[in-house]
């Protein structure tokens, strides 16, 4: 057998004492139940997992980073599963617990299968092709942009609430020293000057509008969420800004006069339709104007975990190739693109740190399973953009003069 008896806070817990190996061999007298730690653990990973009935299973070598307990069978079924929808849905219902380094513990992605696509074919092409991209979008962001303004104010930066990807100078710079200088970017990038009247894709909780309307600009902002629509129309009236925000959808929005500038701050992963999105850039800015634009990529699709649970819909990250041969059949050029990935690390973990430390807050006015969905969402994002699963771009486009 390879159980053993230990004394632990007075009292009895069994262990799975581990082999020399790293991981749990795969030795015949190895509980049936418990082989699938091993397939799930990678080399260089230490954890415990605590069955219903308080057994508790080590994989990997060394001092465990974090330990998860199936609080009932169906957690136990979702673990067995292998399945990181059923995973992250079982840990969001409290039917999974866990205590210790969430970050570490997102390493056992590399073991989990997605195996819903159905799922994602439904949302990607049927419902989009029957029902319409922006009858969809409108249901959908329901699902994430509609939450109460003050749960995003318990995590995102206090001086603008962007809810992008800052610039930092250095890792330990402030969260809203960061976003101030991306502000400064967008700004400068997008070539603004007092006056300018700049279109503002996705209004989120007023970032663009405070920070340029502050300097001058006149912003026209768009949002379909009739709660972001509340929060900025409040805030431009608060501070008398030469402002406006309209409850439409980009893909709908038909303006009489072109703009001297288009700002989108991660929307773009909300716009598959690259084509599309481009020809309506083309119809709402001047010649000579320019599109300033931020968002997170990928080189592979995003998760049926994410697409389920946290944005409802069929967003998608960036594909910087597609993104850029769409460019390429259009008036625009681009003038400029950079990687911005380590600072949205840094944003995201800096998010997910603030979420953290505000965590019995939210659990009081938003609920435990609210807290649990977006610590998920926020170290995971961390992750991905650490190992390379996720990227980040910026990048500024210019409409010719001429074609």
């Amino acid at each position: 057998m390879l159980y053993r008896k230990i004394m632990r806070n007075e009292s009895e817990t069994e262990i799975l004492e581990p082999p020399e190996s790293a991981v749990l061999s795969a030795a015949e007298n190895r509980p049936r139940s418990l082989a699938f730690l091993s397939r799930l653990t990678p080399e260089g990973i230490a954890w415990e997992f605590q069955m219903p009935d308080g057994t508790v299973a080590r994989a990997g070598s060394g001092a465990p980073s974090f330990r998860i307990e199936a609080a009932n069978s169906e957690g136990l079924a979702a673990m067995k599963s292998l399945n990181e929808v059923r995973i992250a849905s079982a840990y969001i219902s409290g039917d999974l617990k866990f205590e210790g380094d969430l970050f570490a513990a997102l390493d056992l992605r590399s073991g989990l299968v997605d195996r819903f696509p159905l799922a994602r074919f439904w949302n990607d092409r049927v419902l989009p092709l029957f029902r319409g991209q922006v009858v969809c979008d409108k249901e959908w962001i329901q699902s994430h942009y509609n939450e109460d303004p003050h749960f995003y104010e318990m995590f995102l930066d206090q001086r603008y609430r962007c809810y992008s990807q800052a610039e930092f100078s250095s890792p330990t710079e402030s969260l809203e020293d960061a976003m101030e200088r991306k502000m400064n970017t967008a700004f400068e990038w997008a070539r603004l000057t007092p006056g300018c009247r700049v279109l503002d894709i996705g209004a989120g909780w007023g970032s663009f509008v405070e920070f340029a309307g502050d300097r001058g600009i006149d912003v026209t902002s768009l949002t379909i969420s009739a709660v972001s629509e509340r929060y900025v129309s409040d805030l431009i009236a608060r501070k008398k800004l030469n402002c406006r925000v309209i409850c439409e959808h980009f893909l709908e929005y038909r303006s009489t006069e072109p703009f001297d500038a288009i700002v989108n701050l991660g929307v773009t992963e909300h716009l598959p339709d690259y084509p599309a999105t481009i020809r309506q850039y083309e119809k709402l800015l001047k010649p000579g104007g320019y599109v300033y634009l931020d968002a997170s990529a990928a080189r592979a699709r995003q998760s049926t975990a994410t697409a389920m649970l946290i944005y409802a819909g069929n967003g998608h990250f960036l594909d910087l190739a597609e993104y850029m041969a769409a460019v390429q059949n259009s008036s625009f050029d681009l003038i400029e693109v950079r990687n911005g990935s380590e600072d949205y690390r840094l944003t995201m973990q800096a998010w997910a740190r603030n979420l953290d430390n505000a965590r019995d807050l939210v659990i009081e006015n938003f609920g435990e399973r609210q807290y649990r969905r977006f610590q998920l969402y926020l170290w995971a994002g961390t992750h991905s953009l650490a190992t390379g699963g996720l990227e980040a771009y910026q990048m500024v486009l210019r409409k010719r003069s001429s074609r």
